[in-house]
This record gives C-alpha cells, structure tokens and sequence, in this order.
C-alpha cells in the first residue's frame, strides 16, 4: 500500500531551536539565543498566561461556548460580523480552509517568490497546482500590482504577503486594490497580515466591505506571543462567510487557545511594547550590522552575507541561531528575528564578528 503521488509536495523548513542546535553541539541550551522563528522575544501575553492557567481545568470540554465567544471579539475588533472570522489553527490551518472553499481539482493559485512555502503546499494538498510571481532582490523586494499582474493567468487564488517573509517589505492599499480590480471575478486575493500588528500600513480588511474577492489572514503567534497554541484566522467578505461551517474542521482552535486569544485581544499593552521593540531592534540592525539589510516592516530583517549556510553554522557555534534563507532561494541571505534588547545587541555583535573573520580570511 502506498500514499498518493507527492513528490512534487514542498516540505515546509522550519527554524531551528535551541534544543535541536544545543544536541547537535552538545552544549547546554543556556547558552543560545534562538532568533530563527520570529517569536516574540517577550514570550506570551501575561493576560493569555493567566487564562492558560484558569482553563487548564476545563479542558475536558469542547470549545463551543469559546469559539463563538473568540470569533464575536475579533469582529467587534476588526469591524466586521462574528460569521466572516474564521477561526483555525493558526495562519496554516485558515489557508487550508480557504483551499478547500475555492480550489477545484486542478485550479491554479499565484504565490510570491521567494515566499511562504505553505502557500503552495496547501494547495498541492487540495489537488491544485502553484505558479510563482517573482518579488526581485535588486528591486527591494517592492510589491506592487505590476509584478503581480505580469505574471497573472487567471488562477483561482493569488496570495500577497505584507509584510513579506522574509524581507520584511509591503504591499500599499492601492495596490492590493488594483490587483483585485483587475484580476477575474472567481479570482481570490488573500493579503496574509500575520505581521501586521509590526508594521505601519493600513490592512487590506479595509477592502473587504465593498468587495467578495478580498480576504485576510491574521494569527495570534506573532505580536500576541502565541505561537506554540496555534491560533489564527482568516478574514472574509460576508457573502460567502458561511462556507466555514462546511469546511472547517470541527473545533478547530482548542478551549485553550481560545480563551488565551480572548484575554491576548484585550492585552494592549503587550503588543504595544512587541511592536515598538520589533521596531527598535530593526533600526539597530540597519545602523550597526556592517552587511546589507533590507528595510523590514515585520519583526525580523533579512541581512546578505554571503555564503548564508555558513555563517549561520558559526553563528551557532558562537550561541546565535538565526535562519538560513537557502530554503527560500537566498542562499546568500540570513533572516534574523527582532529580539530583546539584549538579544539584538548580541546578535549584531556576533555577525559583524563573524563577517569580519570572513573578510579577512577572504584576502589572505
């Protein structure tokens, strides 16, 4: 007996951890700092932890009361009817549901290149196939509705990234516009926002009203501190918002993760000092890494080092673990997360070593 055919299936790469490097180098985990994954360096929302706590004892449970009770917040947050929330785990998992709302057998989607591998790999998963729009290096990596429509045959979905992962760049309002307007009427553009919370642009939601061939994705791993509950969801127009109770698996964000996101939702001040810390480490590392970096909206910025593989290999020798853009067809790049104070100021610290090192080994 065998699977179906997936060798044209993407794996997704995740970053790695201090557990997985510290057993590779056999050292104590206590001595790295883990800037791969674009966690939030302040850990969870201390109001989130709480409700973990206070849940922990209710778990036996079905989330029903929860999930309506989460979907009834995010859309007095976000301005739009609790039935155009879909709840999902995490960013991943509001994809697949739109996967299985729109794709046929065979129906194309449009992916950014370089980009989020999980675009396609959802689609691969519900029988349709992936074509790419080039986002280019030299230019910035800038979104904007000409590349995306030069490369635009009429596919099912078109996923824009703002900000993009992992470069950081966005994609401005009217541009997202523009592609919508000129793209087929069963034609879906899904903004995917799970850095929005980071970056100083007006959400694609404020599309969603007047239009039915615009939704959103947002996640609570980010700015929230969420992650290892996986909790996102996707933003819908309303009419065709009733589709989630078709395709959504049953109970799909846990009692847990809903009452961690309803606490999350209220904790202002978390995110608050998430965002304006993502902001100050990106400025450092545009002022003080002695490489190129590209200006970044989400919490992370890519950085050109030359051979990436390699200086991620020191770096984790000298306890810095940062991600390896290889994966994503940089091999050139390194992508480092925005941590703490500290952190940030070590992480810059040990890269300009690093590259100092390879420079002078270089002209020996």
């Amino acid at each position: 007996m065998h699977t179906r055919d997936l060798s044209d299936h993407a794996t997704y790469e995740a970053g790695r951890g201090i557990e997985e490097v510290a057993r590779k180098l056999g050292r104590d985990p206590g001595e790295f700092v883990t800037l791969s994954s674009n966690e939030n360096p302040h850990g969870p929302s201390p109001a989130a932890v709480e409700a973990i706590r206070e849940t922990a004892g209710e778990v036996n449970d079905y989330p029903k009361a929860a999930h309506a009770d989460l979907r009834e917040a995010i859309g007095d947050r976000r301005g739009v009817d609790p039935r155009q929330v879909w709840l999902a785990n995490g960013g991943d998992g509001a994809i697949d549901y739109l996967s299985r709302a729109f794709l046929e057998p065979g129906d194309d989607v449009l992916v950014p290149d370089p980009g989020f591998a999980y675009y396609g790999m959802s689609s691969r998963f519900h029988h349709g196939d992936v074509r790419e729009y080039a986002l280019s290096k030299g230019e910035g990596f800038a979104q904007d509705a000409e590349t995306v429509l030069g490369t635009y045959d009429g596919e099912r979905i078109v996923y824009l990234t703002s900000p993009h992962n992992p470069s950081g760049s966005t994609i401005p309002l009217p541009e997202v516009e523009t592609i919508a307007e000129r793209t087929g009427e069963e034609t879906l553009i899904v903004v995917d926002e799970a850095y929005g919370e980071f970056a100083d642009r007006e959400s694609a939601l404020a599309l969603i009203e007047g239009r039915e061939d615009v939704a959103v994705l947002r996640t609570f791993s980010k700015a929230y501190g969420l992650a290892g509950l996986r909790l996102g969801y996707a933003l819908v127009p309303a009419a065709w918002a009733d589709a989630y109770a078709r395709v959504n698996t049953p109970f799909a964000a846990s009692e847990v993760a809903c009452r961690a996101g309803l606490a999350a939702l209220d904790d202002t001040e978390h995110v608050a000092r998430s965002v304006e810390s993502a902001a100050a480490a990106r400025a450092a590392f545009e002022e003080r890494v002695e490489a190129p970096v590209w200006e970044s909206e989400g919490n992370f910025v890519l950085i050109e080092v030359g051979d990436a593989t390699a200086v991620t290999e020191t770096l984790q020798k000298r306890g810095v673990i940062v991600r390896d853009c290889s994966s994503f067809g940089l091999p050139e790049c390194i992508r480092i997360t925005c941590g703490t104070d500290e952190e940030t100021d070590r992480a810059i610290e040990e890269l300009n070593a690093v590259l100092a090192e390879r420079s002078a080994e270089a002209e020996r």
